[in-house]
């Protein structure tokens, strides 16, 4: 699939609310996080200040175990820090609830990762869907057409019935980036997720994502270690000791 392929992303279907304008989708400031327990605690994050806009891609690299991963769960609100202050959207997450953030997350923010966590059992179509069952905003028959629109737009439009085993390893990271889009988030968190994919398909999923965050306004953070990748973003930000440098 060539990048102008991706041009075909659709916009929220029918009855999918969109976020009021902003030109700062995500904040935080002070952030702090430790890890483990007695003797074995670890200060991960160290005072991380982040702000991502509409439209712009970054990268946030640095060494294993610097805090680049604990960082994008926390900006996922997939864990709470210890200290420091996230806003998604222009709201404040940090005394939130769970069922606070669990909304927030399903509506404002798309993730995928370096293993794609497909469910196996179900066709790329019904993973595509499954954000949007939980979400509950669209009728039955608005979900598979958006979902099809959207594998269709990865370049997966001849596979929606094919079950994760029957798919390479780049198409299923295509798949996952497609169910990240399905209630298009404002947000999109990538953990290395070219990964495990070969350069030709690293390219297909780095110019999927570089595409959402200029043709649809959404802010893309990617965590890699791949350093043509975090060249070709937008902004570079080095971590180290759990600071950014």
């Amino acid at each position: 699939m060539s990048p102008s392929d991706s041009s075909r992303l659709p916009p929220p279907a029918s009855g999918l609310p969109v976020s009021p304008d902003s030109s700062v989708s995500l904040r935080c400031t002070n952030i702090h996080r430790s890890l483990g327990q007695g003797e074995g605690r670890v200060h991960v994050l160290k005072g991380v200040s982040f702000e991502a806009q509409r439209g712009q891609v970054y990268a946030v690299v640095g060494p294993s175990g610097c805090g680049k991963s604990t960082l994008l769960y926390l900006l996922g609100l997939l864990d709470r820090q210890d200290a420091g202050d996230i806003w998604i959207k222009g709201r404040f997450m940090s005394d939130s609830s769970d069922a606070e953030r669990t909304a927030a997350r399903c509506e404002h923010i798309g993730f995928v990762f370096q293993f794609h966590f497909l469910m196996q059992e179900f066709t790329t179509l019904e993973n595509v869907m499954m954000p949007m069952r939980k979400l509950g905003r669209l009728a039955e028959p608005a979900m598979r057409e958006r979902a099809r629109e959207l594998l269709t737009a990865v370049g997966l439009g001849d596979k929606t019935g094919r079950l994760g085993t029957q798919l390479s390893g780049g198409e299923q990271q295509r798949v996952a980036i497609a169910r990240a889009l399905a209630n298009a988030p404002a947000i999109i968190l990538a953990d290395e997720p070219t990964g495990n994919l070969d350069q030709r398909n690293s390219g297909i999923v780095f110019d999927l994502l570089t595409h959402l965050a200029k043709e649809n306004g959404q802010a893309v953070i990617i965590v890699t270690h791949n350093p043509e990748i975090a060249g070709r973003c937008d902004t570079v930000r080095p971590m180290r000791d759990g600071v950014f440098l």
